[in-house]
């Protein structure tokens, strides 16, 4: 007695069911499918990687949407365990922590005993770490009572309730406990993405250092602020410090590059975003006058950049874009980035997929010259040296800062310390949260992510 046959395997014995009856209820039906008919119809045309799809009859089209996503996903929109293309609430924002949290950037470590801990990277100011005294360096190696393991991140990403941290530090082997520290709950923590600016001498040279977290949405009035003062003290060098950037808005990106770009990039391509053939075109946004903090762009010798495997996404295409208007003047320091060489563009149908947002990998990042080949190794330092977790790891911006000595060294002498081999990572699991709880800052202007 089926009434309806749709040409979808996976879905046949729920339509026979819902037709058995006598009862035409092909309308529950279809609501049960129509968000995963409507995701994979815009992938047909949409997609980077269409040619990728799965034939349609091989598909279970009740899926919730973000499992259905990843039955249909292509390999080349995945990396290190992150996918992409991704569901996202209507709800979610990006201009403070969507869920409550603790307030502090931090990566697992591993001593050498096989003892885990969470080493604080930085904290918010305002938080619940900041209430407590928590910084830079701190090591957390239990919470009530209970010892950190590799896949304690929850604790950084999305705690649900306040914790009795233990402190502790490295006694070469393992850990020594220091005191307990009592966390109070998590709440909703205002990130500032311009997490720290300042100026300072080095070698008879004034030198600007700006390190910058995420490429929010609502944070040109303040880049405006510091590029104008920045304009106005006559700096020499500029380091911009991306290392736990893991990407943002592509307009964020734009701006922040016009105002670091040379007079001569004015006016001239910023960014190539090239569709698929179905598609067959390419957008191309360039370094805006409009855009610049101070009328004109910034006087300066050489622009560093650090890096890290955090660095991804936006952050990447600040590096690619700049480089070919700063030949030899623009210097990375630090280990490969990411390797994030695409952009989502947002997809919404109020009818057929309410209270979601679809970001969908619809285009390949390159530069004016047609430069987006770093998918594979990320983008490489011109000088190698990376963080050592399960060391001192100094305030950030000074001479305390591993990372910033050889950077330093440059500045006043033109060359880079010379090394047998270079600061090897610590032996340590150091994978920074946001990498398992995927790169969710991914590229984006008003409809691109």
């Amino acid at each position: 007695m089926g009434k309806i046959i749709f040409g979808i395997m996976g879905g046949l014995a729920t339509a026979a069911l819902i037709s058995s009856c006598g009862e035409d209820r092909s309308g529950e039906y279809y609501a049960l499918i129509n968000t995963q008919t409507w995701m994979y119809e815009t992938m047909q045309k949409e997609y980077l990687y269409y040619q990728d799809l799965p034939d349609r009859n091989s598909l279970n089209f009740f899926k919730s949407p973000s499992e259905f996503l990843t039955t249909v996903v292509s390999s080349q929109d995945k990396k290190s365990g992150t996918t992409f293309s991704h569901i996202d609430s209507v709800y979610v924002t990006r201009s403070a922590s969507t869920t409550p949290t603790f307030g502090f950037e931090g990566t697992i470590v591993r001593a050498e005993n096989g003892s885990y801990g969470i080493r604080v990277l930085y904290t918010q100011e305002n938080s619940p770490a900041d209430e407590v005294g928590l910084k830079r360096g701190d090591l957390i190696i239990a919470a009530n009572n209970k010892k950190i393991n590799s896949s304690d991140l929850f604790y950084i990403t999305s705690p649900k309730e306040a914790y009795l941290f233990t402190m502790g530090k490295l006694n070469g082997t393992g850990f020594d406990t220091l005191q307990t520290v009592q966390m109070p709950a998590p709440r909703i923590v205002e990130n500032n993405n311009l997490y720290k600016s300042e100026i300072t001498e080095r070698g008879g040279k004034k030198v600007a250092y700006i390190m910058y977290n995420e490429f929010g949405n609502n944070d040109t009035e303040k880049l405006n602020q510091l590029f104008k003062n920045i304009a106005g003290q006559n700096i020499n060098d500029i380091i911009l410090d991306l290392r736990y950037n893991p990407g943002g808005y592509v307009t964020t990106a734009q701006m922040i590059s016009t105002n670091l770009a040379p007079q001569e990039a004015l006016g001239n391509t910023f960014l190539k975003m090239t569709h698929n053939d179905i598609i067959n075109k390419t957008d191309i946004l360039n370094f805006e006058q409009s855009m610049l903090a101070n009328g004109s762009p910034i006087n300066y010798e050489n622009l560093y950049i650090i890096t890290s495997g955090n660095t991804a996404s936006a952050s990447e295409i600040v590096i690619n874009c700049l480089k070919p208007y700063l030949s030899g003047r623009l210097i990375q320091v630090g280990t490969a980035t990411f390797g994030k060489n695409v952009a989502q563009q947002l997809y919404t149908d109020e009818v057929k997929a309410p209270m979601l947002e679809f970001w969908l990998t619809n285009s390949l990042l390159s530069n004016a010259e047609d430069f987006s080949d770093y998918y594979t190794s990320g983008l490489k330092p011109d000088f190698e040296i990376s963080e050592n977790f399960n060391g001192e790891l100094g305030e950030l911006g000074t001479e305390q800062d591993s990372i910033m000595i050889p950077i330093f060294k440059h500045i006043e002498t033109g060359s880079f310390p010379t090394t047998d081999t270079p600061n090897e990572v610590s032996r340590s699991i150091s994978e920074k949260h946001r990498f398992n709880n995927s790169i969710e800052l991914k590229p984006k202007s008003a409809i691109i992510k």
